[in-house]
């Protein structure tokens, strides 16, 4: 299988950047293609402004959504664009390595995928109309693939928990797996989370090295996080979770399939296909 590494730290010699270099290893030990998006030694562009588009439709003001559309669909967007896009196409699954810095990933992170996932690549796909809102949240074009965060953490385990000062760890992750990796259809494992980075020594490495081993062995057999899909059957017209459903819950946890959820309506891409040609 094909792996894609998006890797965010400046620092080689990091902890991240071991954990990176050991899922190198491990994923070519199991017989598994492996690439690296390095965004640091890339020294990628995090900004997404005109420069992005070979042939904008509007010279004089940048509305970056059409821009993105016209670049995606022309074939003229900036060719790191381009080559990061393929690199996902190719990929399937992706790991994504950096540390947790204010409460959400890297800027430069965060500017890959404002960049990358472009309008007709990663949304803005998909038949708009009636109930149907679009191909997103557990269909579209990244449809088939697995991604995982491995994250390093600097504060305590307790501050993440649900009554903990930080919030719960799931609800921190909230935009980047669900808003960002389900919303093209991407299905999400649950993360690799190490934390107290700054505080670990070389003698917890072996232990946390073997539970790294241990999660990459399952990457394309573990079970994903059971969200919902918009389009099953579990949203009314208005995307809205109906009544009756996520009892028991609260939060961002309403949105996960729970024992006695009626099951949800499938819908092959193919069904799709077909729908968006009527």
């Amino acid at each position: 299988m094909n792996v894609l590494i998006v890797y965010a730290h400046p620092e080689p010699r990091s902890l991240n950047g071991s954990i990176k270099d050991l899922a190198v290893e491990t994923l070519i030990g199991l017989g598994h293609e492996v690439r690296v998006s390095d965004l640091y030694a890339m020294q990628w562009k995090a900004v997404a402004d005109a420069d992005d588009f070979l042939a904008p439709v509007d010279a004089n003001r940048v509305r970056y959504a059409n821009e993105s559309k016209h670049g995606y669909a022309t074939k003229t967007q900036s060719p790191d664009i381009e080559a990061e896009q393929e690199k996902l196409i190719w990929a399937d699954a992706i790991i994504f390595q950096f540390p947790m810095w204010w409460f959400s990933a890297p800027a430069i992170l965060k500017g890959w995928v404002e960049r990358v996932f472009a309008y007709g690549f990663a949304y803005g796909v998909g038949v708009h109309g009636g109930e149907r809102w679009g191909d997103r949240y557990g269909e579209g074009n990244l449809l088939g693939r697995r991604a995982m965060l491995s994250v390093t953490i600097g504060g305590r385990e307790p501050h993440y928990w649900p009554r903990g000062v930080n919030g719960p760890l799931d609800d921190l992750l909230w935009p980047i797996q669900h808003g960002t990796l389900y919303y093209p259809g991407i299905s999400v494992l649950p993360p690799f989370v190490l934390y107290q980075a700054d505080r670990l020594t070389s003698d917890d490495w072996p232990e946390i090295a073997q539970r790294y081993r241990n999660r990459l062995e399952g990457l394309f057999t573990d079970e994903v996080i059971p969200y919902r899909r918009q389009n099953g059957g579990h949203y009314d017209p208005q995307q809205v979770l109906k009544d009756g459903l996520g009892a028991g819950e609260n939060g961002t946890r309403i949105h996960l399939l729970q024992a006695g959820d009626p099951p949800q309506e499938e819908l092959t891409m193919n069904e799709v296909r077909e729908l968006e040609e009527l």
